[in-house]
């Protein structure tokens, strides 16, 4: 799941998927205990949780079962998942009630808009961005998400040794992301290139397609100095 930058330019295709009855019914009945509708204000994450816990955001979850496995093995920490998915919300909105993840909530929403509008200044411990649409041909490479804009809009909102972590199959938006994130004076990467696989992640639906096309897995995780 991708957004708009700052010219317009669309970086998500939304995909039009049929809904199950399981997902519908989420939908219908766990979007108003789970979802945070868009708005144009800051959001109050200690109103929403109920505590003072460290803050990730993921953008994109897909269908979210990464998103709440996280969630559920660290409810010590809080979790946005943001993403333009219906299918996706309403699978994770499931997710959500059976295994009562009270740190784990919902934004259906453009990502780049939810970035600019609804997150305050140092708020985040942490930024997830996982496979993210990679646009593979030349000429659509200008709508990936991983851009000097986008992560100079990022920046601001991540506190002191916080993180961004994205990961990708694909080699040349890999090595874009590395470009982008070493012209950051902000940004350290402790492994000097691509990461280690970092043990707490799970597997992706999008991660076992990349795998079983002898793609490989490259990780990048960023210190915000």
């Amino acid at each position: 799941m991708q957004e708009y930058d700052k010219r317009g330019i669309r970086s998500y295709v939304l995909r039009t998927g049929r809904l199950s009855r399981l997902q519908k019914n989420a939908l219908e009945t766990l979007s108003d205990r789970y979802s945070i509708p868009f708005q144009n204000k800051h959001i109050n994450f200690e109103k929403i949780f109920g505590n003072n816990n460290p803050v990730i955001i993921e953008i994109g979850f897909g269908m979210g079962h990464a998103t709440a496995e996280i969630a559920d093995k660290n409810r010590h920490k809080n979790y946005i998942g943001i993403e333009v998915h219906t299918p996706g919300v309403g699978k994770l909105l499931s997710r959500i009630d059976i295994l009562n993840l009270s740190n784990l909530r919902i934004i259906q929403y453009d990502a780049v808009h939810v970035i600019r509008t609804m997150v305050p200044s140092g708020s985040l411990q942490g930024v997830h961005i996982f496979f993210p649409d990679p646009w593979p041909k030349k000429k659509h490479n200008k709508r990936r998400l991983i851009k000097h804009e986008f992560i100079e809009e990022l920046l601001p909102l991540i506190k002191k040794d916080g993180y961004i972590y994205a990961v990708t199959d694909w080699e040349d938006y890999a090595e874009q992301i590395l470009r982008v994130f070493n012209k950051f004076t902000e940004l350290k990467n402790p492994y000097g290139n691509y990461a280690d696989g970092i043990e707490w992640r799970p597997d992706t639906s999008f991660e076992k397609k990349g795998i079983k096309k002898n793609h490989k897995i490259r990780e990048i995780w960023e210190i915000v100095l």
